[in-house]
């Protein structure tokens, strides 16, 4: 599939199915091997990792569900004695309720985060991310294989990070985007980097960037 086509394909709910489905697959035949081993570069062991992964689509249904205009907890506690492959299968429910909320939500609603007041697109987007990138992160930690679709990383690339050069790879281009890894001719990304999480149509033209903890 060419860049031109990839980049037509637009983000939409079903894509947070897809993005859990992808990291099951991945994680499943490793659920046996030792969790408590880092992640990738993460501070966090895989364990943690995985629970991160379930917490991220009921954290941004949350707030897409109450019309956040400021932070809200989230929902899900952790669960430090479930057993690993239990907490995989759980993804697949977290995954459904955001993808079911931003099926029925219009496009005017608008959700907090701190990268910008979401729509039901930005929140699936940033959902498909945090899988994306976190089984990324498990998957070097406990050395399993990991390629996601091509299609799937385009779509939410294009969404987050509109200012990424069109024609990058889609799997290297988005690894890239969130800070974990180089592509030639480039610097990995400093750790300030950051989501348009708001509507495109807002996009200010700007590199998004993450503002200093006052």
């Amino acid at each position: 599939m060419s860049a031109r086509t990839l980049d037509k394909v637009p983000l939409e709910p079903r894509h947070v199915l897809e993005a859990a489905r992808v990291s099951q697959e991945t994680l499943r035949p490793a659920a046996d091997r030792d969790w408590s081993t880092q992640a990738g570069d993460l501070d966090w062991d895989c364990r943690r990792t995985l629970d991160h992964i379930v917490d991220a689509p009921m954290f941004y249904a949350t707030n897409l569900a109450m019309r956040s205009t400021q932070r809200l907890p989230n929902v899900r506690a952790g669960a430090p004695q479930a057993p690993i492959a239990q907490i995989i299968d759980v993804l697949e429910y977290s995954a459904a309720i955001l993808f079911r909320l931003a099926e029925a939500t219009p496009p005017e609603v608008r959700g907090f985060h701190s990268a910008g007041m979401a729509d039901a697109q930005g929140f699936v987007a940033m959902a498909c991310d945090e899988i994306l990138i976190h089984t990324h992160d498990i998957a070097s930690g406990l050395g399993l294989a990991y390629q996601p679709p091509a299609e799937l990383c385009e779509a939410v690339l294009r969404r987050l990070f509109p200012w990424a050069e069109a024609g990058l790879d889609p799997w290297p281009g988005l690894l890239w985007a969130n800070g974990r890894a180089p592509l030639p001719g480039r610097d990995r990304q400093a750790a300030d980097w950051y989501w348009q999480c708001a509507p495109l149509s807002e996009w200010d033209g700007t590199v998004r960037k993450r503002k200093p903890a006052p």
